[in-house]
């Protein structure tokens, strides 16, 4: 493996984990602090990639105002279902949360059959990021695929600010450590889960509108990038948003480099890196031991 090749992959590992943090952060913050077993997680992100390929020809090359309407629509979304639904499964079992999340699933895919059919769709790259840049004498790279991972990066940035520096993120930090004692020193702890669950249903949404221009737009989409997702937020620790952030690093490069030098076990080995973790911290790399 030549260097520009090696450097190509070092780009898609890191691309691609940080697209999964985007996704995992909402589902830890959502596991860690409401105590959901949330299956549904993943058609979030179907429903951002299916908003890109509706909302993109409204806007043209407005991507960043189609990206911002996305996420508006998102959270609105996310806010509702919380009340709706999601706020009557605090206090229940885990088999009736995972039944429950498991029927919005079959009820966002009847939907989205209804509303846009069963076809696959693409979505267009922005004029202004359909270019490539040069990597060596023949190899090149999509822009789209760097302004990917630059948008993820400055999301993780803004994410560590509001969750260490601000009100609403010390708020959050003490629901994931204690949700009994944060609701004895008076905070709204019901107001408090809906906007964590609209911020996770926002930040899925998000992640599968960046990638729908990368990936074809497709039904069943978010089946495909549930488990993944639980298996990083497993190893980084539930709750952690620093954890999912390395967990997905770490998940990106061993999938990416694993279909290139291992291409027959490629499908083993995230789940390899889960188990070989567990077994050296059962909590996960920043996990709170119980």
């Amino acid at each position: 493996m030549d260097f520009a090749t090696f450097l190509i992959q070092c780009l898609n590992s890191l691309q691609y984990g940080l697209l999964l943090f985007l996704l995992a952060s909402g589902l830890t913050l959502i596991f860690g602090i409401m105590g959901v077993i949330n299956l549904a997680h993943g058609s979030f992100y179907m429903i951002g990639a299916y908003l890109a390929f509706v909302l993109a020809p409204l806007f043209a090359n407005q991507f960043l105002l189609m990206l911002l309407v996305g996420v508006l629509l998102a959270v609105v979304f996310g806010y509702l279902l919380e009340w709706a639904f999601f706020s009557f499964l605090y206090e229940r079992e885990h088999l009736q949360q995972v039944l429950m999340t498991y029927a919005l699933i079959l009820v966002f895919e009847e939907l989205r059959s209804l509303l846009v059919g069963n076809d696959v769709h693409g979505v267009k790259a922005p004029d202004w990021l359909a270019g490539t840049i040069p990597l060596g004498e023949l190899m090149t790279y999509p822009i789209y695929r760097l302004f990917a991972s630059a948008a993820c990066i400055l999301l993780a940035v803004g994410m560590y600010f509001v969750v260490n520096r601000t009100r609403l993120g010390m708020m959050i930090r003490a629901g994931a450590s204690n949700r009994d004692m944060v609701r004895g020193l008076g905070v709204d702890i019901a107001r408090l889960y809906r906007i964590v669950f609209a911020a996770g249903v926002a930040l899925a949404a998000l992640a599968g509108m960046i990638a729908a221009p990368m990936s074809s737009v497709y039904p069943g989409m978010g089946a495909s990038v549930l488990i993944i997702c639980f298996v990083v937020v497993v190893i980084g620790g539930i709750g952690s948003i620093t954890g999912a952030l390395i967990a997905s690093l770490l998940v990106g490069f061993v999938d990416t480099f694993g279909k290139v030098f291992f291409a027959e076990f490629s499908g083993i080995g995230v789940y390899l890196l889960m188990a070989a973790i567990l077994i050296w911290r059962p909590a996960g790399l920043l996990g709170r031991r119980v």
